[in-house]
């Protein structure tokens, strides 16, 4: 199946404008596809290199504007995958785009520590970001009826929405595909880097993370059951921040002395991904954890559909320390709040009585199965 993607549109809208493009997002996710797909369509127009060959890394360290004016004579959009890859890359694009005039480059990465923080400083006013999530919802609307999205939703809620997926005809090759993807791929850019122990402690970290998905984590805890001290820990959960596996949620608080702030909620950006590291690709009905996967699910998909209509909220869930709590609660720039509760089966309609009396200005819906559209979809 072909799958438009969003953010390809929103990439070409770019081009011309002298900027250098950032897309990034973990290993086989697809923004190889959408490059390719616009070399494709610009043809002369268009170089693309790959950031992991040697040769070009060699060829673009070479920094004099004369070079770069050579290696773009005739090219009006310079394309570098896994831009990361390639020593001292922001300095090297500041460089081209300060120079070579009428170009548009266009970098991913599949981490954002040299790609995006390391890029950043120099690149200020010159560089556009964008992240590229597994496959959203609301990208499927030209290939899915409102029949199909539903029948296909305990496939999303198990497998996940990475874009090979669709290629794949049986339920094993899927599940086999996970898992490679887990221990081939999404690890892979972490042990590249400094003082990380090994596969095997990043490994059990996301499996602690998986089974707890939905619920405070205490780094303290983790610590103690992997035999690393909290520092360690929190590092590591940057990391792994920062290679787009998982993202936390804080506590949020108007300053109520019964809020709960200081711990976090961990999710994946993927189901699959998080049922690959438990081993568990059960059918909805012999499983339970459907709540947590349901969670998981509004939450993902809330972040991609918000991202690629152009709203960036801030996320947090809320909770009191005498058990009221909400899943979703979205704060925009005018400090509007939003709350949202997942609920898989309908569930109540009302607003925690300690949240409706502090926030009453605040919004607040369940999304459910008869709803859930409405949150993520055009």
């Amino acid at each position: 199946m072909d799958i438009a993607r969003l953010l390809q549109q929103q990439i070409e809208k770019q081009i011309g404008k002298q900027k250098v493009v950032m897309l990034y997002g973990t290993r086989r996710v697809g923004k190889t596809t959408i490059i390719e797909n616009i070399a494709a369509k610009y043809g002369k127009d268009a170089l693309l290199m790959q950031g992991e060959d040697m040769q070009v890394a060699e060829l673009l360290q070479k920094r004099t504007i004369a070079n770069y004016r050579k290696l773009t004579a005739g090219k009006k959009i310079i394309i570098i995958d896994e831009a990361q890859a390639v020593p001292e890359i922001g300095k090297i694009l500041k460089l081209m785009i300060d120079n070579v005039k009428g170009i548009t480059i266009i970098v991913t990465g599949s981490s954002s520590f040299d790609l995006v923080y390391k890029t950043g400083e120099p690149l200020v006013g010159r560089n556009l970001v964008y992240q590229l999530h597994p496959v959203a919802q609301c990208e499927l609307t030209k290939t899915e009826d409102y029949p199909a999205v539903k029948s296909n939703l305990e496939q999303r809620l198990v497998y996940g929405s990475y874009p090979e997926l669709w290629q794949m005809g049986s339920e094993d090759e899927q599940r086999s595909y996970l898992k490679q993807l887990v221990n081939s791929y999404l690890l892979k850019d972490l042990l590249m880097m400094e003082n990380v122990k090994g596969a095997e402690v990043l490994y059990k970290l996301l499996q602690l993370l998986a089974w707890q998905v939905g619920s405070q984590v205490s780094t303290v805890a983790l610590g103690n059951s992997l035999q690393l001290n909290k520092i360690t820990v929190e590092r590591y959960l940057d990391l792994l921040t920062k290679v787009f596996i998982i993202y936390p949620l804080s506590g949020y608080s108007g300053n109520l002395r019964k809020e709960v702030t200081k711990s976090k909620k961990w999710y994946f950006y993927d189901n699959g991904i998080r049922n690959a590291l438990i081993n568990n690709f059960s059918p909805l009905h012999a499983r339970n954890d459907i709540g947590q996967l349901w969670e998981q699910y509004i939450m993902s998909e809330r972040l991609k559909y918000n991202s690629y209509n152009g709203y960036h909220p801030q996320y947090f869930f809320w909770r009191t320390y005498d058990g009221q709590e909400i899943d979703l609660l979205e704060v925009n720039d005018r400090q509007q709040l939003q709350a949202i509760e997942c609920k898989w089966k309908k569930g109540k309609t009302k607003p925690p009585i300690a949240f409706a009396k502090a926030y009453p200005d605040a919004a607040f819906a369940v999304a459910d199965q008869d709803n859930y559209l409405d949150w993520i979809m055009d």
